[in-house]
Formats: C-alpha cells, sequence, structure tokens
C-alpha cells in the first residue's frame, strides 16, 4: 500500500467518522471538546482494559500453580 492511497483510507475513515456522529455540524470549539472527551474515554478504556487483564491472568496462573503444585502435598499428607 503506498502512503497516498493509505492517506486517503484514513481521511476517509476521519469523513465517516464525522458523518456518523454528525460532528461536521459543530464549531471548531465544540469539535475541539468533543474530540477531546473521545479520545480521553478511549484512553481511559484502553487502561483499564490493560490493568484488569493484568490482574486477572495474573490471579488465574497464581491459582492455577496452587492447584497443580499443592496436588502432590495433598496425596502425600493422606497416605500418612
Amino acid at each position: 500500500m503506498d502512503v497516498k492511497s493509505t492517506k486517503n483510507f484514513v481521511f476517509w475513515l476521519f469523513c465517516q467518522f464525522e458523518l456518523i456522529t454528525c460532528s461536521y455540524l459543530m464549531e471548531p470549539w465544540e469539535k475541539v471538546l468533543f474530540y477531546s472527551f473521545n479520545i480521553s474515554m478511549v484512553g481511559m478504556l484502553f487502561y483499564t482494559a490493560y490493568v484488569c487483564v493484568a490482574a486477572q491472568v495474573s490471579a488465574a496462573l497464581q491459582f492455577l500453580c496452587n492447584v497443580l503444585g499443592s496436588q502432590h502435598e495433598n496425596a502425600v499428607s493422606v497416605v500418612k
């Protein structure tokens, strides 16, 4: 893909976004507020998803290590 077609595609996506959100009707200061709010919300969403997924994966791995590691100890204590 060349640079010109990529630039045209990004511009086309931006135009579609403006049509869907009707932001093409807004004044420039309204657009700044609207885009700032949207960008901050998307940023917080990604950050929250990153933190929560990392915590959940860590908890799941710790649980699996505890379950798989303690089976041998439980079997030995039952035999004694």
